[in-house]
């Protein structure tokens, strides 16, 4: 396991030689501060700007620093961990109105070079007016990792086909949740939250001199966002919300929303590949390729199938399936492996794909950097979830006639039914903050209506709807000039529409 820096609060107070300074008022904190003079004194640390030592940020020119932060925020002169952001600065000091924070979803992403892609579907005059931050979340890549030490790479997998498969996959979960993280993290996992990343913004912000933040989020970044605008109100600037999550379902009910989106997408994908049936000879009609899927899964759940010197099992296979739906223009590389898993099915002779080896990869022989334990720590330190593993059991089995593929995927128990309770209530979002939330109405990661209800929790904000497209994460990820001009326009100007508009494909 990856030593982690552990510091104590008098560290931070000395840090100035070790290049995490502080502006020292008072020398160092007493017995007496309040606890919000001891915050003060990380909000004031002066950062200290290197180089990344990361190919992609280096190239873009960016610099990067690590922000010293509480690891429970209600014990601020407690143990400490760090927080690692970059920086690509406004490209025009005169033009410059501020920062704009960012996160690329999950929970887990790791998005310290974020922005390097973001900032190419921005236009020059917003460019001009923003330091973009990339940021590394508590507990993920760079800042302070958790690493629980698991031998897969994600606790999101199928339940499977029948109980036996399912009661495995369940004492997996447990394990990995009791005795590796518990064992291996103890009461970092209770921190490593979303409440204490928007905390960590917040320290962030400060310790730039910025009054107030812009943002950039995608996905589970949005709910981010809406909490940080629920927490610090005043301090929210100009708020970019992307494929949104409603914040009411957040937890379970948002993991059990994909799973008619996702049969939806699949539908789609049948259509598409039937038409195409001369290059994969899947079948001439939707209903036929549909069935070449589901065949799969109960194959796998015989016997998983042979790829090479591994296998894919019916734990795996729907996530390979629910990772390619993400995106339309996934459609031929979904084909051709779905093509190349009939063949190995049947016995035949395959080559994996690139692609599909390395997702195959991230879920067999994890890294540090891919290993889900961090991504796990925040989905149930944050919300908890019901503990009966018959529960889920039983809710498989009623949808399963209507979500034959993705039900047992979407609704499956995960390690959070084996983690101790949430050490904070979820937070209820409803404020005035203004903010553009951009939703395409056929993700299958957040469901249409999942914007619609972060839109009503934020009732200053405006909705921008991309029609009938099956993406998830737009601006910056899929080319719409729709999208990109009412964003920009927002960004630049701090102009909201004034409706709802609609954007179509181009």
């Amino acid at each position: 396991m990856l030593a982690r820096k552990v510091k104590r609060f008098g560290a931070l107070v000395a840090a100035a030689t070790m290049g995490v300074g502080v502006l020292a008022g008072s020398a160092a904190a007493t017995s007496t501060e309040s606890t919000a003079d001891t915050l003060a004194l990380y909000h004031k640390q002066r950062l200290t700007w290197k180089p990344c030592d990361h190919e992609v940020l280096d190239k873009a020119g960016a610099q990067c620093a690590d922000v010293t932060v509480p690891m429970d925020y209600s014990r601020p002169r407690g143990r400490t961990i760090t927080v690692a952001i970059s920086r690509l600065k406004a490209t025009d000091a005169k033009q410059r109105r501020g920062v704009m924070l960012s996160n690329p979803g999950g929970p887990g992403g790791q998005g310290l070079d974020m922005m390097v892609g973001v900032r190419e579907r921005m236009s020059a005059d917003v460019r001009a007016r923003y330091d973009l931050i990339g940021m590394d979340p508590r507990g993920i890549g760079r800042s302070t990792p958790v690493d629980c030490g698991w031998p897969i790479g994600n606790m999101l997998r199928s339940g499977g086909e029948n109980w036996a498969a399912f009661e495995a996959n369940t004492a997996l979960l447990a394990d990995l949740a009791r005795r590796r993280c518990s064992a291996t993290e103890g009461e970092y996992l209770r921190h490593t939250t979303t409440r204490n990343t928007a905390r960590d913004m917040d320290v962030v912000r400060g310790a730039l001199g910025e009054p107030r933040i812009s943002y950039f989020g995608w996905s589970y970044g949005t709910y981010l966002g809406a909490v940080y605008t629920q927490m610090f109100p005043g301090r929210s600037d100009r708020f970019v919300l992307d494929s949104a999550i409603n914040p009411r379902d957040y937890g379970l009910p948002m993991m059990q929303a994909m799973g008619e989106v996702n049969e939806a997408a699949l539908d789609d994908w049948a259509r598409w590949t039937a038409a195409r049936d001369a290059q994969y000879h899947l079948g001439t009609t939707p209903r036929q390729v549909r069935a070449a899927v589901e065949d799969l899964l109960r194959r796998a759940a015989h016997k998983p199938i042979p790829l090479g010197t591994t296998t894919i099992n019916q734990h795996e296979l729907p996530v390979v399936l629910f990772v390619h739906l993400a995106d339309v223009r996934s459609n031929p590389t979904l084909a051709a492996d779905v093509r190349l898993l009939v063949d190995a099915a049947a016995g035949k002779p395959v080559t994996p794909s690139p692609e599909l080896l390395t997702i195959l990869r991230l879920f067999q022989n994890p890294t540090l950097q891919t290993q889900g334990s961090g991504q796990a720590a925040v989905l149930c330190g944050d919300a908890p979830m019901p503990r009966d593993p018959r529960t889920y059991w039983r809710t498989i089995q009623r949808i399963r006639p209507t979500q034959p593929v993705f039900g047992a995927l979407t609704h499956n128990i995960s390690a959070c039914a084996f983690w101790r309770a949430p050490a904070e209530p979820l937070t209820t979002i409803h404020n005035s903050t203004p903010a553009l939330i951009v939703q395409a109405t056929a993700d299958t990661r957040t469901p249409y209506t999942s914007g619609v209800g972060l839109h009503r929790a934020l009732p200053a904000s405006r909705l921008v709807t991309l029609q009938d497209v099956r993406i998830h994460a737009i601006f910056g990820h899929y080319p719409n000039t729709c999208v990109e001009t009412t964003i920009n326009t927002y960004l630049r100007d701090g102009t909201l529409p004034r409706t709802n508009p609609t954007c179509h494909n181009d």
